[in-house]
């Protein structure tokens, strides 16, 4: 087996930050590209240090951060991601623990260990491995979708877990573990299926000496933590598993409530949680919406409700976490005392049309009330009831907070309607003059296009973001609870959702983000993962950047900022710079901008900041017309409402001419 790492083209493109059809134009165009070592002619392999030395020969090759340059080689190297970080891992906690590192299993990653021990001298073994673990935790090919932070923050924080012995038995590489380490758990032990994502997530706790483990195995058929309780359990547990191992765990102890039905293994990752807690214990689990009303699992949820082992249901805002198109839920559970009173009503919290940075808080703080007096009537209008469990126990045990909820009640129905009314005229009779004035050209001017990759490499951009949640080292001493953007100093952070909202930045206080980036007028932000390209003009600065975002800082001299924002969002950089795994995550880099002279970019600028700000007329009137129509339609079903013939309608005494027109009575 040979020693030197190899690159496929793609990473090539990857580590050259351009298009893979631009390495194969090198190959077609440079006799001196280096030759492939392995692979296969479709999908050849090329020796890295050969493919570094003629990029950086052909001034190809982005100055990288070491640690950058030590994860690309890395995720190039090694067989996985997981795999190759989890080998770097061992030597680091080696070298930690003052042991003699051994040399790797994996050969390919021998020419590396000068870079990582480098790495190590520099920032000490956590800090190194944190340092590659960001790069790992980012979205992209080979590597799972990981519970957000901001969701796994909300979760231990209704589990409550500081000072507590926390269990996750879905650990995957350890998001909630590692939420569960930021709010102050005592001991930290998990179990997953996937052995490079288990080993990952007991190096990230070793690393940070936490008592406990995480053990390789399947959590359901072979439990490596039988008998065994903790206080707290927190899961994202696999959603729709066919195969989960009903059959041979009919009549398995840990099913408290009853058998488990085959089409519902989500309820019987609750009663695997229920059954490794201690008396007193919460568990929370994050849920796919349809297990609150499923018609197999009424039975198993009427028992939870009888027993009060099921204390909240929360619908978290979709988009909270994989799979982003489904409003998930968020299961408290409670184990109850054998001689416990079971309480009489259960949390129901619909959350699902806010936004969760702006929501976590207010669920917290309402979970915490309730779980202090749990027989209180609770009511926030549209977003929070206390449900008797005696209404809950009906023919469909449907658990779906939204279909609990109080209505909402507010100012007189006529008076919100006559101001939507005229909002919604006002918006659209400015719209004919935000069109822009555009005419067909008879000649291409196609002309050239640079990729921002390469305008980066021109010093026309610079390149900041997206940036990354900090260690849990450097976040200690915050309260466990989370969840929103921001940074210290009452600065408000520009989110993801306000760029796709086109909103002011809303997000808030949150010291687990790394180094503060102040946006300026005139940068342009793009999301990494939506489901369109959206790069948005910062018109006024002062916020900060929030997670997630790409922020394009052109130079003035060669670039116009709503240029460049009006070249990125074509339909075909969308599909030249989102990935083609179906993520929708867009590497800003492979866009292409449109070579123009600064004087010859303006006219175009004028009219793409004309059409964002008809966009955004359009988006405002299609949010008024939506809510002027549920205002008529709520008033005219209460009564609030009465329906006003219009003029020359026909009524009873003014009889319909067969002709469509109305005809005087008695003619």
């Amino acid at each position: 087996m040979q020693e030197t790492p190899t690159v496929t083209a793609a990473e090539i493109a990857r580590l050259a930050g351009v298009g893979r059809a631009a390495v194969s134009n090198w190959r077609k165009r440079h006799a001196d590209f280096p030759a492939p070592v392995g692979g296969t002619p479709a999908s050849p392999e090329f020796d890295l240090a050969q493919v570094e030395q003629w990029l950086r020969a052909q001034g190809k090759l982005p100055e990288l951060a070491p640690a950058e340059r030590l994860w690309r080689h890395l995720a190039a190297a090694s067989e996985s991601p997981a795999a190759g970080l989890a080998a770097v891992g061992t030597l680091l906690l080696a070298r930690q623990r003052d042991q003699r590192p051994r040399r790797p299993a994996d050969p390919h990653l021998g020419p590396l260990l000068p870079d990582v021990d480098a790495l190590a001298d520099e920032l000490g073994p956590q800090g190194a491995f944190d340092e590659l673990w960001q790069r790992f935790s980012a979205p992209g090919p080979g590597r799972p979708f990981a519970t957000p932070d901001e969701v796994a923050d909300l979760m231990v924080g209704l589990a409550d877990v500081g000072g507590d012995a926390v269990f996750d038995p879905a650990a995957g590489s350890g998001a909630m573990l590692r939420a569960a380490v930021r709010a102050g758990c005592v001991s930290a032990d998990g179990q997953e299926l996937d052995e490079g994502l288990a080993r990952l997530a007991g190096l990230w706790l070793a690393l940070r000496d936490v008592p406990g483990e995480v053990s390789t195995g399947d959590s359901l058929r072979a439990d490596a933590f039988g008998g065994r309780t903790f206080d707290a359990v927190v899961c994202h547990p696999p959603f729709g598993s066919t195969n989960w191992g009903d059959e041979e765990l009919g009549h398995d102890p840990r099913w408290i409530v009853g058998t488990t039905p085959r089409t519902e293994p989500e309820l019987a990752w609750v009663q695997h949680a229920l059954a490794h807690l201690r008396a007193g214990g919460h568990a929370v689990l994050l849920m796919p919406p349809t297990v609150a009303s499923r018609r197999a699992g009424r039975r198993i949820r009427a028992e939870l409700l009888r027993r009060g082992a099921l204390r909240a249901v929360v619908a978290l805002p979709a988009g909270a976490a994989a799979p982003h198109g489904v409003p998930l839920h968020v299961w408290v559970l409670w184990r109850p005392a054998p001689d416990a009173t079971p309480p009489a009503r259960t949390l129901l919290v619909d959350a699902a049309g806010g936004d969760l940075s702006e929501t976590g808080s207010r669920i917290l703080a309402l979970w915490r009330d309730f779980a202090v007096n749990p027989d209180a009537e609770v009511e926030e209008a549209g977003f929070a009831r206390a449900v008797p469990v005696v209404e809950l126990l009906d023919e469909e045990v449907d658990l779906t907070p939204a279909r609990r909820q109080p209505a909402v009640a507010g100012e007189a129905t006529g008076e919100q309607l006559v101001r939507a009314r005229e909002r919604l005229a006002a918006v659209v009779g400015d719209l004919p003059a935000l069109i822009p004035q555009v005419t067909p050209v008879h000649e291409s001017r196609d002309g050239q296009f640079l990729t921002v990759g390469e305008l980066l490499r021109a010093g026309a951009l610079h390149l900041l973001g997206p940036i990354r949640v900090a260690s849990a080292a450097s976040a200690e001493g915050g309260d466990g609870a989370g969840g929103g953007e921001g940074a210290a100093g009452g600065h408000p952070v520009l989110t993801v959702q306000d760029v796709l909202d086109d909103a002011a930045p809303s997000g808030r206080g949150d010291a687990r983000l790394g180094p503060e980036i102040r946006l300026a007028a005139g940068d342009v932000v793009v999301p990494v993962v939506a489901r369109q390209l959206t790069p948005r003009v910062v018109t006024t600065g002062g916020a900060l950047l929030g997670r997630g975002l790409y922020l394009l800082r052109p130079n003035p001299a060669v670039l116009d900022p709503w240029f460049l924002a009006g070249q990125l969002r074509t339909s075909a950089n969308e599909k030249q710079a989102s990935s083609l795994s179906g993520t929708l995550r867009f590497d800003i880099r492979r866009a292409q901008v449109r070579r123009l002279p600064l004087d010859e970019q303006r006219p175009y600028a004028e009219a793409f900041q004309r059409l964002d700000a008809f966009e955004s007329a359009i988006r405002q009137a299609a949010s008024l017309g939506a809510e002027l129509a549920q205002l008529t339609a709520d008033g005219l079903a209460r009564g609030a409402l009465s329906p006003v013939e219009p003029a020359g309608a026909p009524t009873a005494d003014r009889p319909r001419r067969q002709d469509g027109r109305n005809s005087p009575k008695g003619h």
